[in-house]
């Protein structure tokens, strides 16, 4: 008799499963909750004690709040759709509708509306030229008469260039450091010049050959995207969700174990595979925790970027890719007890130019005022302000040690909300380190993921989602892991 999932089998053997997912991050619950509820037998393993990966929770000054993820794009139904299924449909909120801010050299200014990543759909709007003056306005203006198919673009099939070269060379260095490095940096933690242009705007060039120029191609993608708020969140924190899929996985039959830090994953009877009890307890693959091990049909590896690379070495073609999950960021919230920043005076955040991180002494890359942003926070802050500063960027400062982060965060808000801030004013504070929660997507990142994707196709049952991947942001992972469970279940190819 085949142990159900859950139950031991012989000595050593952890149990046997349809489906094995290793990692419990967002992908790796919707993989499982997915593969359940279709009746397959499925095993989760999350090494750490909790779930959620990158949406996580933090009690700072009695306000449960948000330590990750805050928010997931409206571009996709992705998420919507799964929060439908959830029963939290009722529950997406829109921010306020306030502008962040950019902070330059020397001042601070709203962000430019009218962009895609910061690069301008019309470099002549006034917001943009307040921020890359008259002659940054003249020099992106060249980008509509030169020719469609100059500068970086594709040669001999080869990934596209790094979204920096492209911006530098249509549209100038201002635009570059004032605009696009400071929004690049805030979402994917690194500098344009280190950003795969496929893997964060794919078809961007394609788009530029149709209509003639950047600034052109961009206003199409701002004109074809969906009207209203680019993103929304989840009254209570974007970490609900984490709760409401494994809710939903466990009631559907999962057996979701943390503390199972998953050691190999290999194929039954193949190198790596527990000699003695694996051939006979049947399966395809064997996934290992060290002193016991599961057997299944298939695994999932959703693990974060290091740790899955790490599992399919000499399964599928992952060399290249070991860095593109490790940034360093550190994310300090802040709880402040003040009325100077009760009017907002920096919208929903700020943006750091890099420059400006040298002249002001700034090292944070980002800041949200989380209580401007979400009028719910608000409410509940009870006349409190919450402001989240983010750290950690290639190439830029480094990230404050320990709760030496609290004083330099404190600092840092002081000086980008442009108000005085009294260290005693800060009745709440939280360091959360997510030190594989950005993945970097260097240039030739969506080729190298392209062949990761190729080689484990030859593989049969053997399958990987995740932000290393499927590329930043909830509504990517959502919509990669809900496409891997359906290659899991057959219900359409991977």
């Amino acid at each position: 008799m085949t142990p159900a999932p859950g139950t031991p089998g012989p000595a050593g053997d952890a149990g046997r499963a349809d489906v094995v997912v290793v990692g419990g991050g967002v992908a790796g619950l919707v993989v499982a909750r997915a593969c359940a509820r279709a009746g397959r037998r499925v095993v989760l393993l999350e090494a750490s004690e909790r779930l959620g990966g990158c949406l996580a929770s933090a009690e700072v000054a009695g306000l449960v709040l948000d330590a990750g993820a805050e928010s997931f794009a409206t571009r996709s139904p992705a998420v919507p759709d799964l929060l439908a299924e959830l029963g939290l449909a009722d529950d997406v909120v829109l921010p306020a509708p306030r502008s962040a801010w950019l902070q330059l050299p020397g001042r601070a200014l709203p962000l430019p509306r009218t962009g895609v990543l910061g690069i301008p759909g019309d470099p002549w709007a006034a917001d943009v030229r307040r921020a890359v003056g008259l002659v940054g306005a003249l020099r992106a203006s060249l980008d509509r008469v030169l020719p469609a198919r100059s500068g970086p673009a594709r040669r001999g099939g080869a990934s596209a260039p790094s979204l920096g070269a492209v911006v530098r060379h249509r549209m100038g260095r201002r635009v570059l450091d004032r605009l696009v490095a400071p929004v690049v940096g805030g979402v994917h933690s690194a500098h344009p010049d280190d950003v795969d242009l496929d893997a964060v705007l794919p078809g961007l060039l394609e788009r530029v050959e149709r209509h003639g120029s950047l600034a052109a191609a961009v206003a199409a993608i701002r004109a074809a995207a969906p009207a209203g708020s680019a993103v929304a969140g989840i009254e209570g924190g974007m970490h609900r969700l984490v709760d409401a899929l494994a809710r939903d996985a466990r009631a559907a039959g999962a057996d979701v174990r943390t503390g199972a830090r998953v050691t190999s994953v290999a194929s039954a009877g193949g190198p790596g595979a527990p000699a003695a009890g694996a051939a006979s307890a049947g399966g395809r693959w064997v996934v290992s925790t060290g002193d016991a091990f599961v057997t299944c049909d298939d695994v999932v590896v959703a693990a974060p970027g290091p740790v899955a690379v790490g599992l399919l070495r000499g399964l599928a073609p992952v060399d290249g890719l070991e860095a593109a999950a490790d940034t360093g960021v550190a994310l300090a919230t802040l709880v402040i007890d003040t009325r100077a920043l009760a009017e907002a005076p920096r919208g929903t955040g700020v943006l750091v130019a890099r420059g400006a991180q040298g002249r002001r002494g700034v090292r944070a890359k980002a800041l949200t005022h989380a209580t401007a942003k979400w009028p719910w926070l608000a409410a509940r802050a009870g006349g409190r302000e919450v402001v989240r500063l983010s750290y950690g960027l290639v190439g830029g400062p480094a990230v404050p040690a320990g709760d030496a982060l609290r004083a330099v965060a404190t600092r840092d808000a002081a000086a980008l909300l442009g108000v005085a801030l009294d260290p005693v004013d800060v009745v709440g504070f939280a360091r959360t380190d997510w030190p594989a929660g950005l993945p970097q997507a260097r240039p030739g990142h969506r080729a190298r993921v392209a062949a990761v994707r190729a080689g484990l196709a030859v593989h049969p049952g053997l399958h990987a989602c995740g932000a290393w991947l499927a590329g930043t942001g909830l509504a990517a992972v959502v919509a990669d892991a809900g496409t891997v469970a359906d290659g899991v279940l057959g219900r359409i190819p991977e």
